[in-house]
């Protein structure tokens, strides 16, 4: 398969180290420092227990690279927009476009079904962009559990001990696109299901993000020790409490407690990706992964308040560093 990842970061080049590995025929849409290096010395992955050293064809204009099987986008989300107006050149009639993003993502409610089918998520898409280029027909819901980072230009260093990537249609079909796209993954020995239900799989991963990140941005802490303070743990607690309600009310209910899913994250030393974000000077997903749960919450009518009031101190950081404009 001819693949391209659009923006090949942390998450992205790990990705795209993997499909390499298994055979495909990968490029890479990437930019400045990133995309010098690739051009230059190929992309290293570093796992666990080996190195996955490739050299994929890299640009920074999609129209070098031509039509695609499929595409990949893993930019951060405000820079969805930007991605949907320049995408063109790597699509063809039927290419599929996985979209492995954080956050309640900008398709959430297509193929959803009853009175939501078709709303638009306007914080994540503003101006409804990414639905008008590329569509909800191409789009491939993605969730991926991997801790990566970019400690220097062209290598990633992958901190998990054990990575998986979700792919799941919005309809809930196991189309032959996403079985496809799956096994390229599988063959680069990368764990990677079709899931019957991605908005489920969105919302678990969710809570991981609204347990970690806010917090974590405001300790300027990595979770293992963040979370060594009872304190902040209680908090957090509250917080996974919150979204499990949120989930819940959204009708995708989330098996197991809020201590649990806490206590998965309480030994990693591993900062979330949106404090990285902060560290680098690169806008925050604020709105994608707090504020989008927030209002679907006001909306039914869960209360919140631990939430509200981290996501806003969470914000107001973000706000404070430049990497971050609140809308209204």
């Amino acid at each position: 398969m001819r693949i391209c990842v659009y923006g090949p970061g942390a998450i992205g080049g790990h990705l795209a180290g993997r499909l390499a590995q298994g055979g495909a025929e990968v490029s890479v849409v990437a930019r400045g420092a990133q995309l010098e290096a690739i051009r230059g010395r190929g992309l290293t992955v570093r796992l666990a227990d080996r190195s996955i050293e490739c050299r994929p064809r890299a640009a920074a204009d999609p129209a070098e690279l031509g039509p695609q099987d499929a595409v990949v986008v893993c930019t951060k989300v405000p820079a969805l927009p930007a991605v949907a107006r320049a995408i063109g050149p790597l699509l063809g009639p039927e290419t599929p476009v996985a979209f492995v993003t954080n956050g309640i993502p900008w398709w959430y409610f297509a193929g959803h079904g009853g009175p939501e089918e078709g709303q638009r998520v306007p914080e994540v898409d503003p101006a409804g962009v990414v639905w008008d280029a590329v569509g909800p027909a191409r789009a491939i819901g993605g969730v991926v559990y991997s801790a990566c980072s970019v400690p220097e230009p062209g290598v990633i260093e992958v901190t998990s001990k054990s990575s998986k990537l979700i792919l799941g249609e919005p309809d809930g079909s196991r189309s032959p696109r996403a079985m496809a796209l799956a096994g390229a993954f599988k063959q680069g020995g990368l764990p990677c299901s079709v899931s019957p239900d991605i908005r489920t799989d969105v919302w678990a991963k969710l809570l991981n993000n609204l347990s970690n990140g806010p917090i974590c941005t405001l300790t300027r802490r990595n979770m293992r020790e963040t979370f060594r303070d009872p304190v902040i743990r209680t908090a957090a607690v509250a917080v996974v409490r919150e979204g499990l309600a949120i989930a819940a009310a959204m009708g995708r209910p989330i098996p197991g407690t809020a201590e649990e899913r806490i206590d998965l994250s309480a030994d990693i030393p591993h900062k979330p990706s949106i404090l990285q974000d902060l560290e680098a000077g690169r806008p925050m997903e604020v709105d994608a992964l707090f504020q989008v749960p927030l209002r679907l919450a006001r909306e039914r009518g869960v209360p919140a308040p631990m939430l509200e009031l981290i996501v806003a101190l969470a914000a107001q950081a973000a706000e404070a560093a430049g990497l971050y404009r609140r809308e209204g």
